[in-house]
């Protein structure tokens, strides 16, 4: 049942997650096409792209670290389970616990900061987007770190023990006589 549920939300992590990243990053790099061209081709400069672009990447750097949890992409200094490996497992269960209160702690004050903003109708200087909107990624990169940390957590404490078939049956092993 967990682990049902975990896939459905899994799939649709996953797709926000991918399509989001997508969608920003090709928006930034038309963006900076144009720019570059009417920069040097037409010696006229516009303001706003370098702005977008910004947002952009504060947008990637924050929705991109739910994908790095789920990955196993993130920074880890593993010397000391090189060194002893019986506590690779700890370890990486206090990795674990870092990284879901540091999702709680991101999630909580981004939430904070995100009302401030929403408070003093603060907008950007060229785009006037409002600072709340920029505010809003802590939040969500909170929630997607929170969920893809418990679902790495999930499958460190339940390996797959059986490979299961194309067909999607599990093996089962040959019935001896």
């Amino acid at each position: 049942m967990i682990e049902k549920t975990l896939k459905v939300i899994d799939k649709a992590f996953s797709f926000f997650e991918d399509w989001t990243l997508f969608l920003t990053t090709m928006v930034a790099l038309i963006t900076l096409f144009v720019e570059v061209g009417l920069r040097y081709g037409f010696n006229r400069s516009l303001g706003w792209p370098d702005e977008l672009v910004r947002e952009v990447i504060m947008y990637t750097t924050f929705i991109g670290c739910g994908a790095a949890v789920k990955k196993r992409s993130m920074i880890v200094i593993d010397a000391l389970p090189q060194v002893v490996p019986r506590l690779k497992r700890p370890l990486l269960f206090v990795s674990h616990a870092f990284t879901l209160f540091f999702s709680v702690f991101i999630f909580y004050y981004g939430i904070q900061n995100m009302l401030l903003q929403v408070r003093t109708h603060q907008h950007t200087i060229i785009l006037e987007i409002p600072l709340w909107i920029i505010f809003a990624f802590l939040p969500m990169m909170g929630v997607g770190m929170f969920f893809r940390t418990l679902q790495v957590l999930w499958e460190d404490l339940h390996p797959k023990i059986q490979e299961e078939k194309p067909s999607g049956e599990p093996n089962e092993k040959p019935k001896e006589s």
